[in-house]
């Protein structure tokens, strides 16, 4: 645990509004549509309510992050929304006050005017290289390594998302988990927050949230003439454009919905954060991409299908396949095989047809849902990403 002064810091120490309160500056530039920022964006909001820091969020598309905060007014450069202060990253950077914990999301690169002002400084800023998360076993040896600046007098530290505790832990607010297990109590509430009528009878709720995907289509018709009922529940974005152009639907918009044989589709709006959690709680199987979305699935406790962010040289399997040896070692071999086959077809991954994958997948629905509960307990007991983030800022102060 870190030590400052001597002594070893407890979480109450650092989250305890009578400390001086600390000035966090966070940057994010948008790559993913909605992963970075939406990590980002999550992470600023837990740091002001749960630990009393002042965090100002520089975010180069205020556009992505009005569609998780509505309240963002593109028009300003500057404001502050839900106790953050969110700035416009424009060019040339305009001249700011240095933070006293610097975070460089997913090695965004920080301004050559900002990084000259903090060399300047004569007590240096924490500084600190947020990278993705990353279940592969080398994160946790780079976890918190240095890295001295070549020309400046500065020294930025590596922090390292993952599942084991020599990483950085993952994202989770403190209620999240209780209000998970209540939401999930109350089944015949579900559906009302979402103006959706009731499961039917031995029907299949599945939330589709993913990249343009070869293997789309063909999942779609597989649903369609298979033998389950299956509600697919699709949040506006690149995934519905594809379902309305698999059907030749002429409209998709929020609120639209048609059946397809066994597949019944509603397309949803898109969500705010916290709505897109609910939505994850909710049903049976989730189809989630990217980082943001990846992490709040585990947290939901039930299965889920991700999509990886494709990486040149398909660097991107090596990470995947990192992940499911962890997922998936509570599994016995049979159901190993056959859970790695269909997450490997819905990423473009080696020869097996998606509807043949699927339908072996779908038959372990029970042990399925067993593992995700495990899963995410298992997680759950231990410290959160910003609360490990926290005390390692304040070790370095």
């Amino acid at each position: 645990m870190p030590q400052v002064k001597g002594r070893i810091l407890a979480s109450s120490d650092v989250a305890c509004p009578a400390m001086q309160r600390k000035n966090w500056d966070i940057f994010c530039k948008v790559i993913d549509n909605f992963g970075d920022i939406g990590f980002c964006w999550r992470l600023a909001q837990q740091l002001e309510t749960e630990h009393n820091r002042k965090v100002c969020l520089w975010v180069d598309d205020l556009a992505s992050l009005k569609r998780l905060c509505p309240e963002i007014d593109l028009a300003l450069a500057e404001q502050t929304q839900h106790g953050i202060n969110v700035r416009h990253w424009l060019a040339p950077f305009p001249q700011a006050d240095v933070a006293d914990v610097v975070i460089e999301a997913f090695a965004c690169e920080l301004p050559e005017i900002y990084l000259a002002a903090m060399a300047a400084q004569q007590k240096k800023p924490a500084w600190i290289n947020l990278e993705y998360l990353s279940a592969e076993n080398w994160v946790g040896d780079s976890h918190g390594l240095a890295s001295p600046h070549p020309r400046l007098p500065l020294t930025k530290y590596f922090y390292f998302p993952g599942f084991t505790t020599n990483t950085g832990g993952l994202l989770r607010e403190k209620t999240l988990i209780q209000e998970r297990t209540d939401w999930q109590a109350k089944p015949d509430k579900i559906w009302q927050y979402f103006d959706l009528p009731p499961e039917a009878p031995e029907e299949v709720s599945i939330s589709l949230f993913c990249y343009k995907n070869p293997a789309l289509p063909k999942l779609l018709r597989c649903w369609a003439t298979g033998n389950i009922r299956i509600r697919c529940l699709v949040p506006e974005g690149r995934a519905l454009e594809q379902i309305a152009e698999s059907f030749e639907e002429q409209s998709m918009a929020p609120g639209a919905s048609f059946r397809q044989g066994n597949l019944r589709v509603h397309a949803l709006p898109f969500l705010s954060q916290e709505s897109y959690d609910r939505l994850l709680w909710s049903c049976d199987l989730n189809f989630v991409r990217g980082e943001d979305s990846f992490v709040r699935a585990q947290w939901s406790a039930r299965p889920f299908v991700w999509q990886i962010y494709p990486q040149e040289l398909a660097a991107h399997h090596a990470k995947l396949e990192a992940f499911l040896e962890r997922y998936c070692a509570q599994l016995k071999d049979s159901e190993n095989v056959v859970f790695r086959q269909f997450w490997h077809s819905w990423n473009g991954i080696g020869r097996a047809a998606i509807d043949q994958s699927w339908q072996n997948y779908w038959q372990y629905r029970e042990t399925l849902a067993v593992n995700a509960t495990q899963w995410a307990t298992r997680l759950a007991e231990a410290e959160n990403l910003a609360s490990r983030l926290v005390l390692f800022c304040e070790n370095l102060l």
